[in-house]
C-alpha cells in the first residue's frame, strides 16, 4: 500500500463555529495505480490533496486521522521533513499554473532546482533532462524555450510546464488537480498518455483529481466520488460508471449527455451542494436524493458493500441488519403517508443511465475548490 488515508477530518475554526471541510475520508492507493476522484465544486477532491501534503491554508488544520506514504506516517512530521518529501516522494499538479510557477524564475531554471534539489544531477545533465521533459508535455521548440519566463507562455502551455515540474523529480505519487484543464484535445490526450506511462514503468501512483468523467473513465483504475466532504462511492472505475449505487453517481452520469442517440433535456440533481455550516443531519445528500427516506434524515450512512463497489447510502443496508430501514424507499414512502419532505423530491435521477463510454473531447471546466500555493517550485 503506498498511500493510506484513514480518517482523515479537516476543519476551519470561525468566528461563527467550527466548519468541517472533510469528514471522516478514508481511501487508499496502490503503487501503479490511478484513483480518480470526481464532484461537484465544493465537495472536497482539492481540499484532500492538500492535506495530504501539508499545504492547508490557515486556519485549516487536520482534525483527526492519519496519512501514511509507504508505511511512514506524514500527517505529523515538522515542515521541514514535510518539504523534503514533496516533490521528491509525492508530486503535485496545481489547478492555477500562473499562481504555482515562480514569475521571476525562467522555467527552466525551475525545473533544473527542483532536479537538483531531489536528484543528484549536474548542471548539464539537469537541463537536459528539463528539456526532455519539456518535450515530453507537448511544448514546441523546448530546447529554445527553457529560457523563457511563465508569462510568455499561453495558459495551456504554462499547464503543461506545471506537469513536467511535478513529474521531473520522479515521483511516487503523484496528487494531478486538474491536470488537463485549458488544454486542447490532442494535448490532454497526451498528458492521460504520460500518466498512465508513469504508472506502467515506474509503478508511480496517481490521484486524479477532476470533474470530467471522460477523463476518469479513460484513465482511472477506481474512482472515488466525492459530496460535501465524504465520500459517496468508491469503486473499480467501469462498475461505478456502469452501474451507480448512490443516487449522487447515478446523477453525475445522468448529466453527460449520450453519445449513441439524441436526448433532448438532460437530466439533472436537483439543489446545490450545502454550504460547510448548513450540512444536513443523517446523509448530506438527503435534500437533493429522490430515493431518500426516514433513516436517511437521521443517520449517517458508512460506506456499505453494494456489489463490486461500496457507497454510503442506506439502500444497501443488508436486510435483517442491527438498523434496519425506518420506512419504505422512494415515492412509495412518500405516497404511503411517509415524512411530506420526501415528496419535494424529484425524480430525476432514479434511473441509472447506460454506459456512455470514454469521452475524448473536452469540456467545460468548473472552478476548483483550493487555488494551488504559489511558488514551490
Amino acid at each position: 500500500m503506498l498511500l493510506s488515508v484513514s480518517n482523515l477530518t479537516v476543519e476551519f475554526p470561525t468566528r461563527r463555529g467550527l466548519l468541517r471541510a472533510l469528514d471522516h475520508i478514508s481511501f487508499s492507493i496502490e503503487a501503479g495505480e490511478i484513483l480518480g476522484v470526481v464532484g461537484e465544486s465544493g465537495a472536497g477532491k482539492s481540499l484532500t490533496g492538500a492535506a495530504i501534503i501539508g499545504l492547508l491554508d490557515p486556519p485549516g488544520r487536520i482534525a483527526g486521522g492519519a496519512i501514511h506514504l509507504d508505511g511512514q506516517r506524514i500527517d505529523n512530521l515538522p515542515p521541514e521533513r514535510l518539504r523534503r518529501i514533496r516533490g521528491k516522494q509525492i508530486g503535485t499538479i496545481f489547478q492555477d499554473p500562473l499562481t504555482t510557477l515562480n514569475p521571476l524564475y525562467s522555467i527552466g531554471r525551475q525545473l533544473i532546482e527542483t532536479m537538483q534539489t531531489h536528484l543528484r544531477l549536474s548542471d548539464s545533465e539537469a537541463r537536459k533532462r528539463a528539456i526532455g521533459w519539456l518535450e515530453q508535455v507537448g511544448i514546441p521548440a523546448a530546447a529554445q524555450r527553457i529560457d523563457s519566463y511563465p508569462h510568455e507562455f499561453s495558459g495551456g502551455m504554462r499547464q503543461r510546464v506545471v506537469v513536467a515540474l511535478a513529474l521531473c523529480a520522479e515521483p511516487r505519487l503523484v496528487i494531478a488537480d486538474e491536470p488537463t484543464t485549458a488544454l486542447d484535445v490532442s494535448v490532454q490526450a497526451q498528458i492521460i498518455t504520460l500518466l498512465k506511462r508513469l504508472t506502467r514503468d515506474h509503478g508511480t501512483a496517481v490521484m486524479l483529481v477532476t470533474h470530467d468523467m471522460g477523463v476518469i473513465a479513460e484513465t482511472a483504475d477506481r474512482v472515488a466520488v466525492m459530496y460535501a466532504g465524504r465520500i459517496a462511492e468508491i469503486g473499480p472505475v467501469l462498475n461505478v460508471i456502469k452501474h451507480p449505487a448512490h443516487p449522487y453517481t447515478e446523477g453525475l452520469m445522468g448529466s453527460i449527455p449520450p453519445i449513441e442517440h439524441r436526448v433532448e433535456r438532460l437530466r439533472q440533481i436537483d439543489g446545490a451542494m450545502p454550504r460547510l455550516n448548513a450540512v444536513p443531519p443523517g446523509c448530506a445528500f438527503n435534500p437533493r436524493c429522490p430515493q431518500a427516506f426516514a433513516r436517511c434524515f437521521v443517520d449517517r450512512p458508512d460506506l456499505l458493500d453494494a456489489g463490486a463497489t461500496q457507497a454510503a447510502c442506506w439502500l444497501h443496508a443488508k436486510a435483517g441488519g442491527t438498523s434496519p430501514p425506518l420506512a419504505g424507499l422512494g415515492r412509495e414512502a412518500d405516497q404511503s403517508g411517509g415524512d411530506g419532505a420526501h415528496q419535494r423530491r424529484s425524480a430525476a435521477v432514479s434511473t441509472p443511465p447506460p454506459f456512455l463510454g470514454p469521452l475524448r473531447g473536452p469540456s467545460p471546466q468548473e472552478e476548483g475548490e483550493t487555488p494551488g500555493p504559489a511558488n514551490h517550485a
